[in-house]
């Protein structure tokens, strides 16, 4: 049967109709068993790969007028390379299924193509038309039917973004991870809303508290005065709206303690949002003792002068460093009550950045981010913009 993106799109319906062996792969439009004249005039079969541009299940207008192509250099029948449409001869590895040789550009007058399928039967007909000029019985129009793989993805559509980029291999380094939440708060918030993007198997998010109006000023969005006055719980508001966007977003409406903090065997990573110090402590051991790597996040603000100062601070602890949490104490098990985050002041971008830095650091540790420094221990120093990396692995 053919895949489900094709029937409510005509252009790639008519692909079909029309005989091509038509695949689709995540975000990548193949079209195999197209015939072109390789070394020494001989007919051979290639394949088209094109990025998918989606709004929803359906497609617009392809973004770009460049495609790639799986096989040999392609050639005029008499015997010159295509030369005027190939600008990339380096192999490149497109997703896990997709190993392509070549890049090529054929960019109409107006500029872009109006669809996929106006897009890809021009790439075809430049190659073909050589191998019919060899072979009359070169036939690009098979009518096979490539049968669907019901590949399970953790997204509710096509992770488009790293098809265009042309970066899934590397997204997809998260692809088998659960990663832990503990705190929906701002920070927390943020981080969630980060990792909502990456292919990560399994989102679980701790919090005990309910999402109330102070909360939308430090968190990610813009909920409605209805959707305040429902008070649900943190983790139960947050997963309601990425859930639009990935599947497997597990909220828990309560506080990880020393008495449940077995909840976290098994567990890839966790990150640690929360301004309750001493609450930190059994996590931390927990998480240590089982090594599992972790991330804890916090901010330090003060009103100095009817202005605000502070510092933003990501700690890592993985298998490879954990002595400095404890030997240089850059987390702290004692709570400080003049800490004037903790009184609620609303500081959105702070939260921000935190996450960002912590999303980052996770991110290299896993192999997305080439990583130089192996820090494990940043600190943001607002009022200077200065940015202090510490405890660097040996």
């Amino acid at each position: 049967m053919p895949h489900k993106l094709i029937n409510p799109n005509p252009d790639l319906r008519q692909l079909w109709d029309e005989g091509y062996e038509i695949e689709i792969v995540d975000a990548f439009l193949m079209i195999h068993h197209i015939p072109y004249l390789a070394n020494e005039l001989t007919v051979k079969y290639g394949t088209l790969v094109s990025t998918l541009d989606l709004a929803g299940d359906l497609t617009v207008r392809p973004g770009t007028h460049v495609t790639t192509f799986i096989g040999e250099t392609p050639h005029h029948r008499d015997g010159r390379a295509i030369n005027a449409i190939i600008i990339g001869t380096a192999p490149q590895k497109l997703h896990d299924k997709i190993t392509i040789n070549l890049t090529f550009s054929s960019k109409p007058d107006v500029g872009y193509y109006d669809d996929y399928f106006q897009k890809m039967v021009t790439y075809i007909n430049i190659l073909s038309s050589e191998a019919k000029a060899i072979d009359p019985w070169a036939n690009e129009k098979t009518y096979k039917v490539i049968e669907t793989e019901d590949e399970y993805s953790v997204f509710n559509y096509y992770d488009t973004n790293s098809s265009r980029a042309e970066i899934s291999p590397i997204s997809d380094k998260l692809k088998n991870l659960k990663v832990v939440i503990i705190g929906g708060g701002g920070t927390g918030a943020y981080i969630l809303d980060f990792i909502a993007k990456t292919p990560v198997v399994q989102i679980d998010i701790y919090d005990s508290d309910v999402f109330l109006q102070h909360n939308a000023f430090r968190a990610p969005g813009a909920p409605s005065i209805a959707q305040l006055r429902e008070r649900l719980p943190k983790v139960e508001y947050l997963a309601g709206i990425y859930r639009n966007m990935h599947s497997n977003i597990v909220p828990h409406a309560y506080s990880i303690t020393e008495e449940n903090v077995g909840e976290l065997t098994g567990k890839s990573f966790v990150f640690i949002s929360i301004d309750d110090s001493k609450a930190k402590e059994p996590i931390i051991d927990f998480l240590e003792s089982n090594q599992i790597p972790f991330i804890d996040v916090g901010i330090g603000v003060q009103i100095v002068r009817d202005q605000l100062i502070g510092v933003v601070r990501t700690t890592t602890s993985t298998e490879n460093k954990r002595d400095h949490v404890r030997t240089n104490n850059r987390i702290s098990f004692v709570d400080d009550n003049n800490n004037d985050y903790a009184k609620n002041i609303q500081i959105a971008e702070l939260n921000a950045i935190n996450a960002s830095f912590a999303i980052i650091k996770w991110k290299k540790i896993f192999g997305v981010y080439h990583d130089a420094e192996k820090e494990n221990h940043t600190t943001y120093t607002i009022n200077e913009s200065q940015l202090l990396n510490e405890d660097h692995e040996a």
